[in-house]
């Protein structure tokens, strides 16, 4: 079965808003975001998602990427069958000025909420890896950016 997916590009005065992970070799970064539920549409997802993991309420705005991830071929010695298309959707913050802060439900490795400078995406372990330059990119409204990603780690 494929699960499908919504996550938030927050871009606010040149930071990406990611959400601080302790994976097992260390601190990693992800968008915020998660798994769409049965009977939600992928922009409520998406709201719902921001409020649980960041504390923010947010504007779902244009679909900017769409990736898969089938886990199988990023770890083969993996015994999960997992297949996830994500929706990466840009967004803003109703309140700019609101403190973000781990959200009502964080993820369970969640360790916090961070800004990261798009100038130093590529030397922030933020995942997929694939996605950081297109990020550094999003603000120039001239750059040909690829929607469909592709099966990307």
């Amino acid at each position: 079965m494929v699960r499908t997916a919504a996550k938030a590009i927050i871009i606010h005065e040149g930071k990406l808003l990611a959400i601080k992970m302790q994976g097992e070799n260390g601190v990693l970064y992800l968008l915020p975001g998660g798994g769409q539920e049965h009977g939600e549409n992928l922009h409520e997802n998406l709201k719902r998602e921001c409020m649980e993991e960041v504390g923010v309420e947010v504007e779902v705005g244009e679909l900017k990427f769409v990736r898969d991830y089938i886990e199988k071929h990023h770890k083969p010695e993996s015994d999960r069958d997992f297949h996830q298309v994500e929706f990466l959707f840009s967004c803003t913050l109703k309140s700019p000025a609101e403190a973000v802060k781990c959200g009502t439900v964080p993820d369970e490795k969640q360790i916090g909420v961070e800004w990261l400078a798009l100038d130093d995406l590529m030397d922030v372990p933020l995942y997929p890896l694939a996605i950081r330059p297109l990020l550094m990119h999003m603000t120039d409204r001239y750059a040909k950016l690829p929607v469909y990603l592709g099966d990307i780690n």
